[in-house]
């Protein structure tokens, strides 16, 4: 199976490093493309995969296809391809806002060439699959078989988690994982950013920071805890940390968090 890229940014090359890593493909499996010849030579170097500056070897090699290019440059990049993609070939989009009837109609083929539509799926993976902890988003057009399905969320699961959802929720996806690293960021920075008030080198400040948020994410997730009821554990009567969420409450954290992800959705959308 011939696994390719068209794009080779720092999503593609996490998705890349992660199949790798995970021994779900080999070097030789992949073949990836970019605009050029310096991200070429980068990637290439740095996982011994083929590359190109040629989008059409790319697609005309892949039996998975990911359309890794940002959401402005895929009707560019469709146009180029679609006459020399194979009739199996499975295209995986990670854009955000390009929807499965899109793909379907921007790849539309002639019924005297091919038998049947282009096999298309949507994925929204995001930026900690940079160290294996992804979270990803997936939905499939009628075409694409139960077998095909799970040959993308192996690979896709080789990064972080992977979970099949509705189209209709994807760009949900893309507020709650997609976008929400940079929430998070902001988050660390800001409590790293106190601690250095008070004293403590930044360098500690923000492994102080970040280490809390992990430890505090991996309860939720293998406790099955309501977060609320974790949160109750950390407050004791009349203690420090009460008095902290009882600041964030009047400052409106909550409904800062709500507004933020309706505006990503509406923008999404």
């Amino acid at each position: 199976m011939k696994i390719g890229f068209i794009g080779l940014g720092n999503m593609a090359t996490a998705m890349i490093g992660g199949m790798l890593q995970k021994g779900i493909a080999a070097p030789e499996d992949i073949i990836g493309s970019a605009r050029t010849e310096t991200t070429v030579e980068k990637v290439k170097t740095k996982f011994n995969i083929n590359t190109t500056t040629d989008n059409k070897i790319v697609a005309a090699q892949a039996d998975i296809l990911f359309l890794a290019v940002k959401p402005i440059f895929f009707p560019e990049v469709i146009d180029q391809i679609k006459d020399v993609v194979a009739e199996d070939t499975l295209i995986v989009s990670i854009a955000a806002g390009r929807t499965l009837d899109y793909l379907k109609e921007a790849f539309g083929r002639p019924e005297e060439q091919f038998d049947r539509p282009v096999k298309t799926i949507r994925c929204m993976p995001n930026t900690p699959a940079l160290v294996l902890e992804g979270c990803t988003g997936v939905c499939a057009e009628e075409n694409v078989t139960e077998e095909d399905m799970e040959q993308v969320l192996a690979l896709l699961r080789s990064f972080g988690i992977a979970s099949v959802v509705p189209e209709r929720l994807m760009d949900v996806v893309v507020g709650v994982s997609g976008s929400s690293p940079a929430y998070v960021f902001m988050f660390i920075e800001a409590m790293a950013d106190e601690a250095v008030a008070a004293g403590m080198p930044r360098k500690q400040a923000y492994e102080f920071a970040a280490q809390s948020v992990l430890g505090s994410a991996r309860m939720v997730l293998e406790t099955g805890r309501h977060p609320g009821e974790l949160k109750d554990m950390v407050c004791s009567p009349g203690g420090t940390t009460i008095q902290a969420v009882k600041v964030l409450e009047e400052k409106g954290m909550r409904s800062s968090v709500i507004e933020a992800m309706m505006k990503c959705l509406d923008i999404s959308r």
